[in-house]
């Protein structure tokens, strides 16, 4: 079966949209989806955020029609995460055919530390608010506001990483986080044959958090592999890895609840 020639008649919920990768598959879908289309980007910075609007609606795509909400939203929060299903509800018409969540937004959290360092209960549980808890739930209320009706696609992206199957050493909660999301929608895709699943993996980013890895990270090997990848040029562009994954969806041909990688398409 060829690839399909765009993602349908969409509303798309992106996380972490205004920097890095977010930002990235925002422009890619923004390219991809037909007019009618609305995207809904959530965010800490609403600067940063609102600036992105404004160059997606002057740009051709938004000029024919397309729609971008933004939200400013501590997505760690239950009102961040209220204040973006309101935007999504509102937002929602009924002759769109697809609905799209990319779990995307996420923080390294500190890596300076081994686990035995990690005492403080208020602190994992922030981490893991941000990380893990928001994504849960913003999934659960997605599917619930938009049910499954004849005639409607839903797809869900876990952004994920190689630390969801491989341990870093001083990456306790960032490998912690990525593993716990990524089984939990590999659950959801058993129990919701109907859904797309899918945790992509976008490879080694040039973004801040690779910044943080080479800087902070409390393994001396650990942080020498990294500093190795930016210094021989190994890093990917947000650019590159959004490429591939639009193919991925596109193709439409993985397992759901798969977990592909960058490198792997």
């Amino acid at each position: 079966m060829s690839p399909a020639a765009d993602l349908g008649r969409v509303l798309c919920i992106i996380t972490g949209a205004s920097r890095g990768f977010g930002r990235a598959v925002a422009q890619d879908l923004y390219r991809l989806v037909q007019p009618g289309s609305v995207l809904v980007l959530a965010a800490r910075s609403g600067v940063d955020l609102r600036a992105f609007q404004a160059e997606l609606t002057e740009s051709e795509a938004g000029r024919a029609g397309l729609k971008v909400e933004v939200v400013v939203a501590d997505i760690g929060k239950v009102e961040g995460l209220e204040n973006i299903m309101r935007t999504s509800r509102e937002a929602f018409c009924e002759d769109m055919d697809h609905i799209m969540l990319i779990n995307n937004a996420a923080s390294l959290g500190d890596v300076s530390k081994y686990v035995k360092g990690f005492t403080d209960m208020a602190e994992v549980d922030s981490y893991l608010s941000l990380n893990v808890s928001s994504a849960m739930c913003l999934t659960a209320k997605v599917l619930q506001a938009f049910p499954q009706r004849p005639g409607l696609r839903r797809s869900i992206i876990n952004v994920t990483s190689l630390c969801a199957l491989q341990p870093f050493r001083s990456w306790g909660l960032y490998c912690t986080a990525k593993a716990a999301r990524e089984m939990m929608f590999k659950v959801l895709a058993e129990e919701e044959p109907d859904l797309r699943v899918l945790s992509y993996s976008p490879g080694p980013l040039d973004t801040e958090m690779q910044v943080e890895a080479r800087t902070k990270t409390a393994d001396p090997s650990i942080k020498k592999t990294f500093s190795n990848m930016f210094a021989q040029g190994q890093l990917l562009t947000c650019e590159m890895s959004s490429a591939k994954l639009m193919k991925v969806l596109l193709d439409d041909k993985f397992t759901s609840g798969d977990h592909i990688d960058v490198f792997d398409v």
